[in-house]
């Protein structure tokens, strides 16, 4: 019989990837939408690896792809996140999915932010390129529009499918409805209302991948295992876990391979968070700008939060601080 997880948890610490080899359990699968893509149930996050070094990132990914993740999303915009996905997994690149974005309002601009994030992944071609957080659903008729530039990529072999990343709700659904996205990311969670989890019925009805970002809802939900347990209720949901140190991989690692019961007990804690933290809260999508005054609301608003998860260095200097 199985030794339970927390006599090893008591006894020292261990090493996740030897145990669970030993285990013989393969991560649980899941098919992403109409792309067929047969993806690990836990996504890695690399907006959080931006803040560790170069040897420490590789590390956490070599762990993360040895123990069964094999989904990793980043983006241009996430300075060398995508370098050290490129130096970590480039050899073994047909056997990982990567979804990276590009923040373009134009054709062009799209095809740019790709080259730029190929070469920094040291791979011809990515499985997914979404355009990241548009204000609005480009017009697709519009031969210079950043779709435009989506399907010249596709059509290069420089993207296998394409997508979109969305904070507005409207924009998510409307972006499944139309059929012209094979994957949507959106945050969901625990803290989620009813109406952004109508998404998730929506891109079943349409076979669009969706891709749960803002799973711990940028920090605010502390106990993995309930945000965890609640996704898990939706087998088309693709969570993605913002992953900086060890010991959250690690704690991932043991979701994935005891996963939580979503029982009253869980439910209780949800319920706790959702009377205590859900609401309007800032999803940082911009869409509260301009401020009449010049303050970067989107910014200002999530700062605890981004010092924690985010290159600090940019938010340290005098005009911050007024």
């Amino acid at each position: 019989m199985r030794a339970p997880l927390f006599i090893f948890f008591a006894a020292k610490r261990i090493d996740f990837v030897i145990y669970f080899k030993s285990l013989g359990v393969p991560m649980e699968k899941m098919r992403l939408g109409r792309t067929n893509l047969f993806v690990s149930r836990s996504g890695f996050g690399a907006l959080p690896i931006q803040r560790t070094s170069m040897d420490e990132a590789v590390r956490l990914l070599h762990r993360a792809y040895e123990s069964g993740m094999d989904f990793f999303d980043t983006a241009r915009y996430y300075s060398d996140s995508e370098e050290k996905i490129g130096k970590a997994l480039s050899p073994v690149r047909s056997k990982i999915v990567i979804a990276t974005k590009a923040m373009a309002k134009t054709r062009k601009e799209v095809l740019t932010s790709l080259a730029s994030s190929l070469e920094q992944l040291k791979s011809d071609y990515v499985d997914i390129l979404q355009l990241h957080n548009p204000p609005l659903l480009p017009d697709v008729q519009d031969p210079e529009s950043p779709y435009a530039g989506l399907l010249e990529a596709r059509e290069r072999g420089q993207t296998r499918f394409i997508g979109i990343s969305c904070h507005r709700l409207s924009n998510a659904l409307d972006a499944a409805r139309s059929g012209h996205y094979d994957t949507v990311q959106f945050p969901l969670s625990s803290l989620s209302s009813a109406d952004d989890l109508a998404l998730a019925a929506l891109c079943r009805e349409h076979d669009c991948g969706l891709i749960a970002m803002k799973a711990l809802s940028g920090g605010l939900i502390t106990n993995a295992a309930t945000s965890f347990a609640f996704l898990r209720q939706f087998e088309n949901v693709l969570p993605i876990w913002g992953i900086q140190y060890e010991h959250e991989l690690d704690e991932f690692l043991a979701l994935e391979h005891d996963p939580p019961v979503l029982d009253e007990d869980l439910w209780k804690l949800i319920r706790k968070d959702r009377m205590e933290l859900a609401g309007l809260f800032c999803r940082g999508c911009g869409y509260c700008m301009p401020c009449p005054a010049g303050i970067e609301i989107n910014w200002a608003a999530r700062m605890s939060l981004l010092l924690r998860r985010a290159p600090a260095q940019g938010f340290m200097t005098d005009g911050w601080r007024d």
